[in-house]
């Protein structure tokens, strides 16, 4: 059994992962969480990009823990506001520790595109896999939808209920659908950090020799 350690305290991530291994019936890897490892010190996301950002995070675990170590850095990028917020989505309106950041992010994205017509975005997730001896992949997922004008849904997080995926069901009267709308198997099927990860489990499974 191969333990393979996702540079996240969010079960949600850790169970999306899972739910991937059993898809692609990839047995003998057990994921454990930050919670499950001695902590060490937060690296700085100072990178430029979302793939700079996982690579960060994932080397820092394998430094730290000595476990091949996956993590992933996403966020929304706007076409009418040439690709962002982009690597800044989770701080956009400021401080990322405060209490209400997604109200605020999303109140002040809102605000930036009330009188812009072009509502195109994505939410983009790049996943990183990075072993003790200095391996490293990565893979990026895109999910395409348009940027509503109201929050709707009470589901997910982030950009969420902003967000209306192309892929995703309408309603009877042809109206759009939020991501925050669907259920966590619904968005977990279509989502960016999906099919991130559905791209990187090649590579988890080379570690199983």
């Amino acid at each position: 059994m191969v333990r393979v350690l996702v540079a996240s305290n969010n079960p949600g991530k850790l169970r999306e992962l899972e739910q991937v291994l059993r898809e692609l019936s990839i047995e003998g890897i057990e994921l454990v969480s930050l919670r499950d490892v001695e902590p060490y010190p937060e690296p700085q996301e100072d990178g430029l990009t979302f793939e700079d950002n996982a690579l960060i995070k994932a080397r820092a675990g394998a430094a730290h823990t000595g476990l091949p170590c996956v993590a992933d850095d996403s966020g929304l990028a706007v076409v009418a506001l040439n690709g962002m917020p982009g690597v800044l989505s989770a701080r956009w309106s400021g401080d990322h520790d405060a209490p209400d950041v997604d109200e605020a992010n999303n109140r002040l994205l809102l605000a930036q595109m009330r009188h812009i017509a072009l509502r195109d975005c994505a939410f983009v997730s790049c996943c990183a896999l990075v072993t003790p001896a200095g391996d490293e992949f990565t893979a990026e997922g895109r999910w395409t939808g348009q940027l509503l004008h109201a929050p709707q849904g009470e589901g997910g997080f982030g950009y969420d209920p902003l967000f209306a995926p192309d892929d995703a069901p309408q309603r009877a009267n042809g109206a759009a659908i939020s991501s925050a709308e669907l259920s966590p198997e619904e968005k977990n099927a279509r989502s960016h950090r999906g099919q991130a990860l559905r791209a990187l489990a090649p590579d988890i499974t080379r570690l199983l020799g």
